[in-house]
Order: structure tokens, then C-alpha cells, then sequence
């Protein structure tokens, strides 16, 4: 099995199932600087500790140095899977000394593919996850589950195996034990073309958007390129400057650009929130900005979801975002975050609004 490992230190996300395992010892055997992180959520009592347990033998035995974090994600509504992803990549930007790797395989790329095409229209959702982003690495995206299986047999490494992962309570449980399944009574490797058809097409989304922006560059002149939504046009006309941020009290009023931003106790307003922490911050939006939107089950970058829900690019920078400490809670017009959602009015309620006047 070919895998290419990242030289410099390596910070393994270490579960004790078989794909991390095996990405544990490729790191190994690679020779990079391997250290592991294993986070205990302790959502299966007995079991979760013998994870914790086996993963410390394996370490031991490998002379690996191993992080071990305990997480209560509490009671909380939403996505638990989302935040128990959130927590772990959170810990690993914060204890990692270089890159951080995961042990996604061409198997989760193909159902990540198949549950962003059933949730979340547009092109993004087809382009899967990448083998890069920042510092998270995933080096065993080109090969499958079954494959990484066979690996460890011939290595003679054990691993545990999480009942949780066949829960068919889980949006990503039903792709794989229903949908993949059924694919392959059409076709033999379903996971193998879903993943190489995400690969070919972030490609060439790739290498479309480089030769629109040096399109642009050559044109010049202040002479502006749109590409939305299957229609091409130029412009000359400047986007909108984004508008320098403003607090917002709980209650309380402020103007945001051309916006006019309310917060008001008991949930009445565009958005009922609950949570949030007094002032608010509405900001324009930045790179990188990720928010869980309710209703669609893991988090999302604002640029996919400004791309999803079809929102203008020449709009995005005026849009309000408003923010309690680090966390997106309300992007207006757009989404609001499940976490800060409230179920109905109420005293612990704050209602937010968001009113666009003219220039």
C-alpha cells in the first residue's frame, strides 16, 4: 500500500480504529517525527476507556509519544459527530508542532461526496475533502477502507472497532451501510470512482479558477470579471467596501454599513438566539469563517455557504456576521448557527434583526 507521509513532525489523530492505526504505522515506518493524539469523549462508558487503554499500549510499543484528551461534549443539541470533529481538529491545531493527519480514506471521501450531494447543492459539494488543508493532512485518501484492512492483516496489527461507525441513526452511518451497498450492485468499486470523480473535478476547478484570475490581472484597468451561477459579465463598478465592525448590545441597536442591526430580549425579531454574550460583535465576513447552519448538519465555511444559498460574491463583504466571542451566530438573511438557535421565544431568548436601508 503506497502512501506518501509528510517529513517533519507528524501529530497522528489516533482513535484506535483501523484506519488511524494503519496511518500510525505508515507515519512509523516512514520515518517522520510521530507523536499521536487520542481524544476520550467517553460516549460509550467502558468501551471508550478500553480505546483510551489500547491506544497507550500501541504507543508504548512504537515508542510514540501520545497526547491523551478528555472531552465532555455534553447533552447538547446538533450534530454530535460535527462536534466531536470541531473539539478533536481544535486540540490538534493547539498540540501539533507541525502537520496534523487523519486517517480519512477513499471509502469516507466517497461518503462524504455522496452526503454533501444529498444536502448541499452546488459544484462544492462534489469536490470532497482535500488531501491539504492548512495543516491537517490526510495521506490516506487514495486508498480504500477495505485496503487499509488488508494492510493491517499483513502486519498483524489489531485494532478496535467503534459500533457507532454501522448506527444507521447517523446521516454518514445510512451512506454506508445503505446507499454505498446498494451502488455496488451497479458497480464493483463505487468508492474508488466517487473519489477519483471528486479528485478530477477540484482539479479542474483548480486550474478554472487560476486562468480566470490571471484573466483578470491581464484585463486590467479596474476592469472586473463575474462568474455566477452560469452567467459572465463585466463590470468596471468597484464591490463595496467591507464596513469596519461595531458592537452590538443585548439589547441595544447599531448600524452596520447599510445595515441596521436590533437585538432585543425575548426572542422576537428575524432570528430567535439563545446563548449569546453581550455585546455582540457584527463584522464583515472574513476567510476562513466557519458556522454550523441549522438544518444542515456540520459545520460549513461561509464561502461554501455563501455559495450554496447563491448569495452574490459582490455582496458577501456587506453582509452582516454577527458574532458572540469566536463563534458565527447569525449571518443575516443566510443562516443562523444550531447552536445558537432557540427553539421559541423566551426570557433567555434574544431576538436579532437586521434591516438594509438605502444609500
Amino acid at each position: 500500500m503506497r502512501v506518501e507521509i509528510p517529513s517533519g513532525p507528524l501529530l497522528v489523530l489516533l482513535s484506535g480504529g483501523g484506519d488511524s492505526v494503519a496511518l500510525l504505522d505508515l507515519a512509523v515506518g516512514g520515518g517522520a517525527e510521530v507523536s499521536a493524539l487520542h481524544v476520550n469523549y467517553g460516549l460509550r462508558g467502558d468501551e471508550s476507556d478500553a480505546d483510551e487503554e489500547f491506544v497507550r499500549e500501541l504507543c508504548s510499543s512504537l515508542g510514540v509519544q501520545l497526547f491523551v484528551e478528555t472531552v465532555d461534549l455534553g447533552a447538547g443539541s446538533g450534530n454530535l459527530q460535527a462536534q466531536a470533529r470541531d473539539a478533536r481538529y481544535a486540540l490538534a491545531e493547539r498540540l501539533a508542532e507541525g502537520d496534523y493527519a487523519t486517517g480519512h480514506t477513499a471509502s469516507d471521501q466517497a461518503e462524504t461526496v455522496l452526503y454533501r450531494l444529498a444536502v448541499s447543492p452546488g459544484s462544492r459539494a462534489l469536490h470532497g475533502m482535500t488531501a491539504r488543508r492548512g495543516r491537517l493532512v490526510r495521506p490516506l485518501l487514495g486508498v480504500t477502507r477495505e485496503e487499509v484492512r488488508d494492510y493491517l492483516r499483513s502486519r498483524g496489527l489489531r485494532w478496535r472497532e467503534d459500533p457507532s461507525n454501522a448506527d444507521r441513526r447517523f446521516a454518514r452511518a445510512r451512506v454506508r451501510e445503505d446507499l454505498l451497498e446498494a451502488l455496488r450492485t451497479v458497480g464493483p468499486a463505487p468508492e474508488r470512482t466517487i473519489a477519483e470523480t471528486a479528485r478530477q473535478l477540484r482539479e479542474e476547478a483548480e486550474v478554472l479558477d487560476d486562468a480566470v484570475s490571471a484573466a483578470i490581472k491581464r484585463l486590467g484597468g479596474g476592469l472586473r470579471v463575474i462568474v455566477a451561477y452560469g452567467t459572465l459579465r463585466f463590470t468596471r463598478v468597484p464591490e463595496a467596501a467591507a464596513p469596519d465592525p461595531v458592537e452590538l448590545p443585548v439589547p441595544g441597536h447599531a448600524r452596520f454599513g447599510d445595515w441596521e442591526m436590533d437585538a432585543a430580549p425575548g426572542g422576537a425579531g428575524d432570528v430567535s438566539v439563545t446563548g449569546v454574550t453581550s455585546p455582540l460583535t457584527v463584522r464583515a465576513w472574513a476567510e476562513g469563517d466557519r458556522m454550523r447552519p441549522a438544518g444542515v448538519g456540520g459545520t460549513k465555511t461561509l464561502q461554501d455557504l455563501f455559495t450554496d444559498r447563491k448569495v452574490p460574491r459582490a455582496l458577501r463583504h456587506t453582509l452582516p456576521v454577527v458574532v458572540s466571542g469566536d463563534a458565527v451566530v447569525w449571518v443575516a438573511g443566510v443562516a443562523v448557527d444550531e447552536r445558537f438557535a432557540a427553539d421559541a421565544a423566551g426570557s433567555d431568548a434574544v431576538g436579532l434583526s437586521a434591516t438594509q436601508r438605502p444609500r
